[in-house]
């Protein structure tokens, strides 16, 4: 059922628009987009944000110099778990491991886990000689990413069945709708 939301998400008159409004240049286009179409993002303003920088009339701004090879594909912005993992492991020195317990923190949103992530994440990039200032900063951005985050592969996923269905409704659409009718034919719905 997960992959079929994200084969009609590609369908839906809110996605056609920000799909002409983001104008994809590549499949990592679409995979983010379709990753960050849900409400926390859209309600933020991030994904006018990842649309504004990736079309150069916003400056892409990474709070540490790290960060740039991080979140280059996506325009400064976190928007997949695994960034925020590999963040977590570049600055903060967190084995997979810990970023991993990092990435659950954020799923189950129990606020002592987060608490004592940040900590960690904290204490970890002071020791990488990162100012606390800046560590604070992007730990909040990565809390805050915890109310939205999603998986890249999962994303990958939804993107490429997205991208073949329209396709063969764009190329074979007497093709697809019968084979889409034959495929719900037993679904009154």
């Amino acid at each position: 059922a997960s992959l079929t939301m994200g084969v009609f998400q590609l369908e839906s008159a809110g996605m056609r628009e920000l799909l002409k409004k983001l104008n994809p240049s590549g499949f990592e286009d679409l995979i983010a987009l379709l990753a960050l179409y849900r409400p926390g993002p859209i309600g933020s303003g991030m994904v006018d944000d990842f649309i504004q920088r990736k079309q150069g009339i916003k400056p892409i701004v990474y709070d540490h110099p790290r960060l740039e090879k991080i979140l280059k594909d996506t325009y400064g912005i976190m928007v997949y778990q695994e960034q925020v993992m590999q963040i977590a492991s570049d600055l903060a020195g967190f084995s997979l491991a810990q970023a991993d317990l990092l990435r659950r923190a954020m799923a189950k949103k129990i606020p002592e886990d987060m608490e004592k992530q940040r900590k960690d994440f904290v204490d970890g990039c002071a020791k990488n000689k990162i100012d606390r200032r800046i560590s604070t900063k992007i730990f909040d951005l990565i809390d805050y990413f915890s109310g939205y985050g999603f998986n890249r592969s999962h994303s990958a996923a939804y993107a490429l069945i997205s991208y073949r269905t329209a396709y063969l409704k764009a190329n074979f659409p007497v093709e697809f709708m019968t084979a889409l009718l034959t495929s719900e034919k037993d679904n009154l719905d």
